[in-house]
């Protein structure tokens, strides 16, 4: 083998290393984002960059209440009055990748892959109610100080407003309500379809910082 060859083939162990480095780094540890859509205004506006923490999902954490979340689209968006079942109120995931490339391509590479991001409401186990422009946990309202001024928290036409979180699950709505399409229409996010917490805002800079 020529030097040449070998130098050229030593380049390609190093660029083909430097990738699947910079991959598991992504997948398992954290990433930056940008944010596209509108409906965590005013925590977060349209062009923010943000620090994503995937060690949530890497060590595989239920997520505290208040805390920001990315996670994996659901697939049914909606449903019909006679699909809506309160006893199951669990986001619809269909058409999953069942071989390894698929898989590959759609959760390391996040080719095809829609995410949204929002902020967790109500956790494992706990009675959610929206009734009269608000929120009740367990009964009691809650305090949300992230919101605007006269937002109120409604289900318009069908959706979910009076169910227990299913295990394993949790309750997530964007700050924006009237602009949000959240699990107040599509149910409860399972464990393994969140993909990170908000760690910090890192654009632009006079709003560097954790993000609340």
């Amino acid at each position: 083998m020529s030097p040449k060859i070998k130098e050229a083939l030593e380049w390609v162990y190093c660029i083909i290393i430097a990738i699947v480095l910079a991959l598991l780094f992504r997948y398992y540890i954290g990433t930056p984002t940008i944010v596209q859509q509108v409906s965590m205004k005013p925590t977060l506006e349209q062009d923010q960059r943000l620090w994503l923490n995937r060690w949530t999902r890497t060590t595989k954490r239920i997520p505290e209440r208040g805390e920001i979340i990315t996670f994996e689209a659901p697939s049914k968006k909606s449903f019909t009055a006679t699909e809506i079942d309160n006893n199951n109120p669990v986001a619809k995931y269909e058409n999953e990748p069942t071989n390894i490339f698929g898989k590959f391509v759609k959760y390391v590479l996040e080719f095809g892959k829609d995410s949204y991001i929002k902020r967790v409401i109500a956790l494992p186990g706990e009675h959610v109610e929206i009734k009269d422009g608000k929120v009740y946990i367990n009964g009691e309202e809650l305090d949300e100080p992230y919101l605007q001024d006269g937002v109120v928290t409604d289900v318009v036409g069908v959706g979910f407003s009076d169910f227990v979180v299913p295990e394993n699950t949790v309750f997530a709505m964007g700050d924006n309500r009237p602009h949000s399409t959240d699990c107040r229409v599509f149910g409860c996010i399972p464990l393994e379809k969140i993909e990170s917490t908000v760690a910090i805002r890192i654009w632009p800079l006079n709003k560097w910082g954790k993000v609340d």
